[in-house]
């Protein structure tokens, strides 16, 4: 049988770990004598995996008995986070802190829910700029403030009565700007390259009729998230926060 890397790399680290547990319950000289051999050996060509001599000398520059239990200890539960334990940034700090080169427009976004949610993830991926047009609500509101917990605050917005000045201001300004939107020409972002040399700018659109028209000609691009349920859309919430977390990672 022929086995891949992962499978090899799998198989070498249980082998290993199996050969430390039997030699500790024997003798913990001869236990380190095994881990000081298995640095050597995972140094030389001969295993040609490469990846896990980090691992191996890791192990060997530890106590064993920091590597394996005492009987009868127990390990310690998962806990979650509390909030001062996450170690998030106040509001002054974000609005010092570098952006990714990426504004996300809102073209006639209806409900302040979906309004909340992309102010949120904004924050979250340090989007530079969020643009909200025609219909779209404005904060402060209450309702937008309930899902967007202070995202509002943090993530500077600006508002324009109309989409396409919006798109031609910044297509002025160098951003190349793409429609989330499914076209005939339409490219799945998964096939899309994003260039960390250039600045983009995200349009979403309206709940029920998409971008708007008028626009169409004048984006640089449109991106299309793969779908293969029944249904032929996702919420506009959902949609961007899959696109904004694409477009940090092909820009950070």
């Amino acid at each position: 049988m022929i086995y891949s890397l992962t499978q090899r790399r799998k198989i070498l680290l249980k082998l290993f770990f199996t050969k430390l547990l039997f030699l500790r319950r024997k003798d913990s000289s001869e236990m380190n004598d095994f881990v000081q051999k298995n640095k050597i050996l995972s140094e030389t060509k001969s295993l040609r995996l490469k990846s896990i001599l980090k691992i191996k000398i890791y192990i060997a520059s530890l106590r064993w008995k920091t590597l394996i239990l005492p009987k009868n200890t127990k390990m310690q539960p998962t806990k979650k986070l509390k909030l001062e334990e996450l170690g998030r940034i106040d509001v002054e700090i974000f609005k010092k802190t570098e952006k990714i080169p990426l504004v996300v427009i809102l073209d006639n976004v209806r409900s302040m829910h979906n309004v909340g949610a992309a102010f949120r993830t904004a924050d979250a991926f340090l989007v530079e700029k969020i643009i909200l047009c025609g219909i779209t609500p404005k904060p402060p509101h209450r309702e937008i403030h309930k899902v967007a917990l202070g995202a509002t605050e943090s993530v500077d917005w600006q508002f324009y009565e109309s989409v396409k000045e919006a798109v031609i201001d910044l297509k002025t300004l160098g951003y190349e700007v793409i429609g989330i939107e499914q076209t005939t020409n339409s490219v799945m972002i998964t096939d899309f390259n994003i260039d960390r040399t250039k600045k983009y700018a995200l349009v979403l659109g309206n709940e029920v009729d998409g971008i708007s028209d008028e626009i169409l000609t004048d984006l640089d691009e449109c991106l299309e998230i793969p779908q293969l349920g029944t249904k032929h859309s996702l919420n506009v919430s959902v949609c961007g926060g899959i696109v904004m977390w694409e477009f940090f990672k092909g820009l950070k």
